[in-house]
């Protein structure tokens, strides 16, 4: 089952570090976001990627064209210019980097993948997906439903600690809990090719239209 990345987006939110790399490729611990959930998939024996590219998508493909030799020892023949990489890290993944178009929306980057999708199930995740999840359980979970669309849910973290008062006088502060009320979007997904009756133009956001024509349709 292939795993579709969105990976193309601004990045905004880390305007300190995207403006010189994709989010993706921000490093945590010396590796890139992206490669740190490809090991989450791989664990589990998923490692067929489609990177959904787009702003600064080069050098996303930079970074895999060159991946023996930035995760890998070399031995150079100054002479002769024969490279030698002493194999350190070899990932057995497959990894298609399709561009998306800069301003293409969420949606509109996941039916650009539909040709490498093709008529199968795949799952898909955000370019900063890190996270605790048993993806053969998700899927397995999927299969079960028969459904169009899985897609994880999780607590958000709360936002605020409370007080407690003993008539007009605090008489406790209360930390903020590590959960806050209801579910929101985890971000891993198992899908149909179905799916792309949802999808068609560059401007649509995923988690707007697409996903709440699917929960009404059920």
């Amino acid at each position: 089952m292939k795993t579709v990345i969105l990976a193309g987006g601004l990045g905004t939110r880390l305007s300190e570090e995207t403006i010189l790399r994709p989010k993706p490729m921000v490093e945590i611990g010396g590796l890139p976001i992206l490669c740190h959930i490809m090991n989450i998939y791989a664990s589990h024996g998923y490692s067929e990627f489609i990177v959904a590219l787009g702003y600064k998508g080069d050098f996303v493909k930079d970074y895999f064209i060159n991946f023996y030799a930035v995760n890998n020892d070399l031995s150079i023949d100054l002479k002769t210019g024969k490279v030698t990489v002493h194999h350190g890290r070899q990932p057995g993944w497959t990894v298609h980097l399709v561009d998306t178009g800069v301003a293409t929306d969420t949606g509109g980057r996941i039916n650009r993948t539909k040709p490498w999708v093709g008529d199968e199930t795949f799952m898909l995740t955000y370019g900063d997906a890190v996270g605790n999840i048993d993806v053969r359980a998700l899927t397995a979970f999927h299969k079960s439903h028969g459904k169009l669309a899985t897609v994880t849910a999780v607590r958000p973290p709360a936002r605020f600690g409370g007080m407690a008062f003993d008539g007009d006088r605090v008489s406790e502060f209360i930390e903020k809990p590590s959960t806050g009320e209801g579910w929101i979007n985890g971000g891993f997904f198992v899908l149909e090719p179905g799916i792309f009756d949802y999808l068609g133009s560059d401007h649509l956001i995923w988690e707007r239209e697409p996903l709440e024509r699917l929960a009404r349709d059920g």
